[in-house]
């Protein structure tokens, strides 16, 4: 059986931001994400392969940021509030040391208002792919420099870079983090 996020439209309660906190707050056991038009999305947890995949990738992206100390990798459960009020949460994300540590103590902590610099998503059997690439188009959008929608039920890899049409490659592959990461490479032929 196959579980899909709930849906919720919220946009004419307009949540404040505080109000979007608390509620994922008082909810620790729910992970939530918000559209920039206000709908509220509840997202079912995954299954074992894709929380092993994923971590896989956030112990990779870790490693190569502790030995460059470039920036700061975070997890899933990390929600950014982005430029068109969206607020979400990739598989993984990294963001600049400079552009980090502009942000005042109170951003850092609740959910922060920047797009990271780079994000990964990994379709997991409960996500639609129309809907995670119009996420990865938003993130773009929002100035996230590089990202990659790592599709293993397709056995497809979508690099998403700014200014410039999603690249489309079949597993196995090697990515590359390019000027955004370098040094950073990831290894995907255990599909």
């Amino acid at each position: 059986m196959v579980i899909t996020p709930l849906k919720l439209n919220f946009n004419t309660v307009n949540f404040t931001d505080e109000q979007f906190y608390q509620l994922c707050q008082k909810n620790s056991d729910l992970k939530f994400e918000r559209t920039s038009t206000g709908e509220l999305i509840i997202m079912p947890p995954v299954g074992g392969e894709s929380g092993n995949r994923e971590a896989e990738f956030i112990i990779d992206l870790g490693i190569w940021n502790r030995q460059t100390g470039l920036g700061y990798t975070f997890s899933s459960s990390t929600i950014f509030k982005l430029p068109n009020g969206s607020d979400r949460s990739p598989d993984a994300a990294w963001i600049k040391k400079e552009r980090w540590e502009a942000l005042t103590p109170e951003q850092k902590c609740k959910f922060p208002p920047i797009a990271p610099d780079f994000v990964i998503e990994l379709r997991s059997a409960t996500d639609d792919l129309k809907t995670l690439r119009q996420k990865m188009q938003e993130y773009i959008d929002a100035g996230v420099k590089l990202g990659w929608l790592i599709n293993p039920q397709q056995q497809q890899i979508e690099i998403y870079r700014l200014g410039k049409d999603a690249e489309l490659r079949d597993l196995p592959t090697e990515l590359l983090g390019e000027e955004i990461l370098p040094g950073f490479s990831l290894s995907l032929d255990c599909y």
